[in-house]
């Protein structure tokens, strides 16, 4: 059940309507058996792979808890008998004791992700590697599907269980509102991936009807449509064409595919969230931002602080920081301290860490090495420009245009068009293809067959490019507008007749211009396949 789908729209309609009659007290129990009913429809096997990360986190979280409760009473109770060594080994013992459940935790789970996503990249590498020795390469794939949103409730509920190791909060001690908390259904398809300690503050909480939550969500639910119908699935059409003939579309048509691409990876993310956000505020829930108008960055590494927020601060948290820190990092870095000059010796800890946390990145996108070599490729150049701030500081010293608003113009383009090159290895799924064709931009001049009406031949109609043209207008518009707040409140303080007049003007879009036919379920979100 895809959320551009007629089905959906029903699904949330009824669901809106039961949730606001039935006793407020039943309200999470109603969204966990409408969660479960999503995931249903996703696949019924898949409820096993969903249901095993619960349960195996449940019994985690409450041993670690049991342990940490044991381990304060005793010492509570026996603080004036014990030595200050004794206690650093009774806490010693206690806490290698929550490490073991929260290791067999940890392998349990990204052990099924890793079988699911990645056991068929393993075996088709193996035989690469056998035949490229003379052997077989005989090794048959498994022929297993692809849970719905695997990737992103296995790493939320990974995040809540170190959480409670870490002791950030008590373990939750009912199975059924972790199990709300694991398979929320708006945030199962493509994220945002969320923390316990700030989805349970409203998750499971009773909610009064309040008609601002109920506007403001509807308007963030019609706006996420607008975005993926009227835009998305409409540039989809042109970019499908593109990528699937690469050696006819070389030189500038790559180029068009590029950018054509990174606004339909834009509007297609930012819209599902949008949708996400959307129903749970209509809902009285909560739930993360996970964008902050990424393409107004004006680096690289600023550009990845506001892209998918949550996915990044999830590997920043729980596995940049833990592994900077490490012991076996330490003995690297004190390694390196002693073999090398002072700022190197202190930097090659850090690269390595990087390098690390972007190839599992690249991995956590997808199981193939495309993937990989984006992930590798962001990792080199927020490196590089790290590594060459001294200069642009000495640079920005000697030629002042720093605070100009046209260098400020040239950073942004400059960001976007090096984030598209690079995005390039996610269009066309395959390293040799993308690096020709990347090639191709600066080798095969056909520039002059943009305005021949060959790009009518992409699948779109004039009428097509206006519809995109207006369409991506309209979102620049709103960005520019979002840097003094919230569009939302910005339009409640409208006169009404404005405020109606914009929201049936993007609603009569949606209906007119969005790019279906009868019966038509769009496609899914680009991220749902991650």
């Amino acid at each position: 059940m895809l959320f551009a789908s007629y089905n959906f729209i029903v699904f949330i309609s009824v669901l809106f309507i039961i949730y606001y009659i039935i006793p407020k007290k039943y309200q999470w129990v109603l969204l966990l058996l409408a969660s479960y009913l999503f995931y249903f429809f996703a696949g019924p096997s898949y409820l096993i792979y969903i249901a095993a990360t619960t349960i195996s986190t449940y019994i985690a979280g409450r041993m670690i808890g049991n342990i940490a409760q044991s381990q304060a009473r005793y010492l509570s109770e026996h603080k004036k008998e014990l030595t200050r060594g004794e206690k650093r080994v009774y806490r010693d013992r206690q806490k290698s004791k929550m490490w073991r459940w929260l290791l067999a935790c940890l392998l349990f789970n990204f052990g099924i992700l890793a079988v699911v996503k990645y056991s068929n990249f393993v075996i088709a590498n193996i035989n690469h590697i056998s035949k490229a020795v003379g052997g077989t390469g005989g090794f048959s794939f498994w022929n297993i599907a692809l849970p719905m949103g695997i990737s992103f409730y296995t790493f939320q509920t990974m995040g809540y269980i170190i959480d409670v190791y870490r002791g950030k909060y008590s373990p939750e001690k009912n199975i059924f509102k972790l199990a709300l908390f694991v398979s929320f259904f708006p945030q199962l398809v493509q994220g945002p991936i969320s923390r316990f300690d700030d989805l349970s503050q409203t998750l499971f909480k009773e909610h009064p009807f309040e008609y601002r939550n109920i506007s403001f969500g509807l308007q963030r639910i019609v706006w996420g449509y607008f975005k993926k119908v009227v835009i998305a699935d409409r540039i989809m059409v042109a970019v499908n064409t593109l990528i699937k003939d690469p050696e006819t579309y070389q030189g500038a048509f790559a180029l068009v595919g590029m950018l054509f691409y990174a606004f339909q990876l834009y509007a297609d993310f930012t819209g599902g969230i949008d949708i996400t956000i959307g129903i749970a505020e209509v809902l009285g829930i909560k739930v993360k931002e996970n964008f902050d108008r990424p393409y107004f960055s004006k680096s690289i590494a600023e550009y990845w602080r506001r892209w998918h927020i949550t996915m990044g601060t999830w590997f920043r948290d729980y596995l940049f920081y833990p592994l900077s820190t490490s012991k076996g990092m330490m003995k690297i870095y004190k390694f390196t301290r002693q073999h090398f000059n002072p700022y190197l010796g202190k930097r090659i800890p850090v690269y390595i860490s990087t390098i690390i946390v972007w190839f599992t990145t690249g991995l956590w996108h997808g199981s193939s090495w495309n993937f990989i070599v984006w992930g590798l490729m962001n990792c080199f150049v927020i490196v590089i420009s790290q590594e060459l701030e001294p200069l642009y500081s000495w640079f920005h010293s000697k030629v002042r245009i720093g605070n100009t608003i046209g260098f400020r113009v040239f950073q942004v383009i400059r960001t976007v068009l090096l984030l598209s090159a690079i995005r390039m290895f996610d269009c066309y799924r395959d390293v040799p293809t993308t690096f020709r064709m990347f090639g191709s931009m600066f080798t095969v001049f056909n520039y002059r067959e943009l305005f021949n009406g060959s790009m009518l031949n992409l699948g779109l109609s004039m009428a097509d490019y206006g519809v995109l043209l207006l369409g991506l207008v309209i979102l620049l518009t709103v960005s520019l507008v979002q840097r003094k707040g919230s569009v939302r409140a910005q339009l409640a303080s409208r006169p009404h007749l404005i405020r109606y007049a914009i929201y049936y003007a993007l609603l009569i879009a949606i209906l007119i211009f969005g790019a279906y036919g009868v019966g038509y379920d769009s496609s899914q979100f680009i991220y749902n396949q991650f």
